[in-house]
């Protein structure tokens, strides 16, 4: 609904804060997702975001975005340990469940703490960031999602992470 402004798409930010972690230098677009420019749709048919043109080819989905960064500029180094990959993995699921549940008694909301509970966890053993004192790739794509579910479930449900 802001076109000339920055989106909260979390598969866009993620990407956007992969080019910042690595201090890649970039040209940003921003495109007005009710009224997309003929140009856009010519190189991203499915219209969707974010899209990287590498040399000349436009890529158009995120994992495969940040994967090419880090081929592209190996340092500094984002990706995450294989035993920490997983990390959070399941919250932003839980996250979306619980948000279109109708019935509070149908467990979704409990799922959801579980997984917060699991990532707490998890961070207090091995923090401050999923994978010991250090920044990766896991903590670029958890982090917006994290604030979607925040600020989402503040305003839909009147609910705060414990």
């Amino acid at each position: 609904g802001a076109p000339n402004m920055l989106g909260d798409c979390p598969f866009c930010q993620r990407v956007l804060l992969t080019l910042e972690g690595k201090k890649v230098p970039y040209k940003l677009i921003l495109i007005n997702l009710s009224d997309k420019p003929k140009w856009f749709l010519e190189v991203n048919p499915e219209g969707k975001v974010p899209v990287v043109k590498f040399d000349d080819k436009w890529v158009s989905d995120s994992d495969v975005i940040v994967g090419i960064l880090e081929e592209k500029f190996p340092e500094p180094a984002l990706v995450t340990p294989s035993e920490f990959s997983s990390v959070g993995s399941k919250v932003f699921g839980a996250f979306v469940t619980f948000l279109k549940s109708k019935d509070p008694s149908d467990g979704s909301e409990q799922a959801l703490l579980a997984e917060l509970k699991a990532l707490d966890e998890h961070l207090k053993a091995h923090g401050p960031y999923v994978a010991g004192e250090k920044v990766t790739a896991v903590d670029l794509a958890l982090a917006p999602k994290l604030y979607h579910l925040d600020v989402a479930l503040g305003h839909y449900k009147n609910w705060t992470v414990p």
